[in-house]
C-alpha cells in the first residue's frame, strides 16, 4: 500500500474530483426556467445531501433538484467537540442554505415522513408530496435502544452526537460540573458516526478539566476493545494528560474489562455496567447507532439496521431509483465521516446525472481525511484514497493511505491543528457555498 504524503494526497483528491466532474460534464445545456427534464428529490441536507444537491445542479441544470431538510440551519458535527470544551462558539458551526438556492436547488424546510418507492414520491409532515425520477436519501443516523435512555433522559445525559442544542447543553453541564466529579462518557460499539469523535471529545474535555477542574478526570466506558487512531490518541494522552499513570486525566475502560454499559438511570445520574455502577453530575451518553428512522420506514435497511447500496453508484440494493449516501449507508470499506460523505455525494451525483442522460456510469474513486484534536495545539490525522473494483463489488478497496507520525515534534502537531481548521472551512464552503 502506498504511503500517502500531504502533497500526494492533494494530487490524488484533485484527480478524484476531476473524475466526478468529467462524468457529469457534457449534459444538456441550461434549461429555460421551470422547464426541467428530470426531477431529483433529496432527503437530508447535511455533509452528503447538500453536496449532492449542489453537484447535480452544477452538472446538469435541466434537472430539478428539491432538497427536503426540516432545519433551516445546519450545525456541523466536525469541530463541535470544540464547543463542548468551551473554546469555540456554536454559531461558528452554523450554516444556512442560501448558497444551494443560488445554484438553483429548491430547498424545502419540512420533515420528510414517508417514501413511496413504487409511486416515486415523498410526503412531508405538512402533507405536501414531491414526485421524483430519482430519490437520494441522506438522513444521518438514528440511535438504538439503551435501557433507561429515552427522550427525557437526553436532557440530563445529552449525547450531543447531532450538533446543535445538545452540544451547547453538554458544554453548560461540563462548565457547571463539580471539581472532583468525573466527566463520564459512554462510547458506542462499531459502526457509528465519526469513529475518532468520542476520543477527540474526551481529549478536549480533559484539556478543559486540566485548566479549570484539576481534581476531575474523564472516564470513558467503552463497548469496544480498541478504537480509531488508537496509538496516536493514547500516545498523545500520555504526553498531555499523564495517561497510564495514577494521576491521569483520562481513564479508558474497554469492553473486555467491564466498559460495556447495559443501562442508565437519568434521575440518579448513574450508569451501570455488568460489574459496576458510576455516578456523576455530568454524563455524556453516545448510544449505539443505526440508519435514521425515515430510511428504516422506507424499507431501505437490512437486518443490521443500515442501508445496503451498490458501491459504484450508491443506489439502494432494495429499491430501484433510490440512493443512500452518508452515515446511513452500509458502504463497506468507507468510514462514517464527513469527508467520506462528501466523496460519496459526488460519486452518487455523477452516477445519477449519467443515468438520467443515458450515459455510462464511471468507475469511481473516493477520498477521506479526518483530523482529531487532542488539545487546541495538538492535532492528528488519517487520510486515504479508495477505488471501486468491479471484481470486489462488496467492499471499497483502499489504494493509498497514511497516518500522522507516532512521534513528532510539537510544531508538527500544531501544524495539524491549523490544517484541521483549514480543512473545515474548505469543506463547508464546498458544501454550502
Amino acid at each position: 500500500m502506498s504511503k500517502l504524503t500531504r502533497r500526494n494526497f492533494v494530487k490524488l483528491t484533485s484527480s478524484v474530483a476531476a473524475v466526478g466532474l468529467t462524468a457529469c460534464a457534457g449534459g444538456p445545456s441550461p434549461s429555460i426556467a421551470g422547464n426541467y427534464k428530470h426531477r431529483v428529490v433529496i432527503i437530508g441536507g447535511g455533509y452528503a445531501g447538500a453536496v449532492a444537491a449542489k453537484y447535480i445542479r452544477m452538472a446538469d441544470s435541466s434537472v430539478k433538484v428539491t432538497l427536503i431538510e426540516q432545519n433551516k440551519h445546519y450545525y456541523s458535527c466536525p469541530l463541535s467537540n470544540w464547543v463542548v470544551a468551551g473554546f469555540r462558539d456554536i454559531n461558528v458551526q452554523k450554516w444556512g442554505y442560501d448558497g444551494l438556492k443560488g445554484h438553483g436547488v429548491e430547498v424545502v424546510h419540512e420533515k420528510a415522513t414517508k417514501v413511496d418507492a413504487v409511486g416515486k414520491k415523498v410526503t412531508t409532515a405538512s402533507g405536501n408530496t414531491f414526485k421524483y425520477d430519482q430519490l437520494l436519501v441522506s438522513p444521518g443516523v438514528g440511535f438504538r435502544d439503551l435501557e433507561g435512555y429515552d427522550e427525557a433522559a437526553t436532557h440530563k445525559m445529552p449525547h450531543a452526537w447531532k450538533a446543535g442544542p445538545q452540544t451547547v447543553q453538554l458544554a453548560k453541564q461540563l462548565k457547571a460540573m463539580k471539581n472532583g466529579d468525573p466527566f463520564i462518557m459512554v462510547a458506542p460499539p462499531n459502526p457509528f458516526r465519526c469513529p475518532p469523535g468520542p476520543y477527540e471529545r474526551a481529549s478536549l474535555v480533559a484539556h478543559y478539566l486540566k485548566k479549570h477542574k484539576p481534581r476531575s478526570k474523564v472516564l470513558i466506558l467503552d463497548a469496544k476493545d480498541k478504537f480509531s487512531k488508537f496509538g496516536l490518541f493514547t500516545g498523545g494522552w500520555k504526553q498531555l494528560y499523564g495517561y497510564g499513570t495514577a494521576n491521569s486525566m483520562i481513564e479508558w475502560v474497554p469492553g473486555g474489562e467491564g466498559g460495556k454499559v447495559s443501562r442508565v438511570d437519568a434521575n440518579s445520574m448513574t450508569v451501570y455496567t455488568e460489574m459496576e455502577e458510576f455516578k456523576s453530575s455530568c454524563i455524556n451518553i453516545i448510544p449505539a447507532q443505526k440508519a435514521n428512522k425515515i430510511a428504516v420506514d422506507a424499507g431501505l435497511t437490512n437486518k443490521k439496521g443500515w442501508c445496503p447500496v451498490n458501491l459504484k453508484t450508491f443506489e439502494s440494493k432494495l429499491h430501484k431509483d433510490v440512493y443512500v449516501i452518508g452515515d446511513s449507508s452500509a458502504a463497506a470499506g468507507l468510514p462514517k465521516s464527513g469527508y467520506a460523505a462528501n466523496s460519496e455525494a459526488k460519486v452518487c451525483a455523477a452516477a445519477i446525472v449519467a443515468k438520467l442522460n443515458h450515459k455510462a456510469v464511471p468507475t469511481p474513486s473516493y477520498v477521506n481525511t479526518c483530523y482529531s484534536m487532542l488539545s487546541p495545539d495538538y492535532g492528528i490525522s488519517v487520510a486515504a484514497v479508495y477505488k471501486f473494483d468491479a471484481a470486489k463489488p462488496n467492499k471499497v478497496q483502499k489504494i493509498a493511505g497514511g497516518l500522522s507520525p507516532s512521534k513528532a515534534p510539537d510544531y508538527v502537531r500544531k501544524q495539524e491543528a491549523l490544517y484541521n481548521e483549514s480543512w473545515y472551512q474548505s469543506i463547508m464552503a464546498d458544501t454550502f457555498g
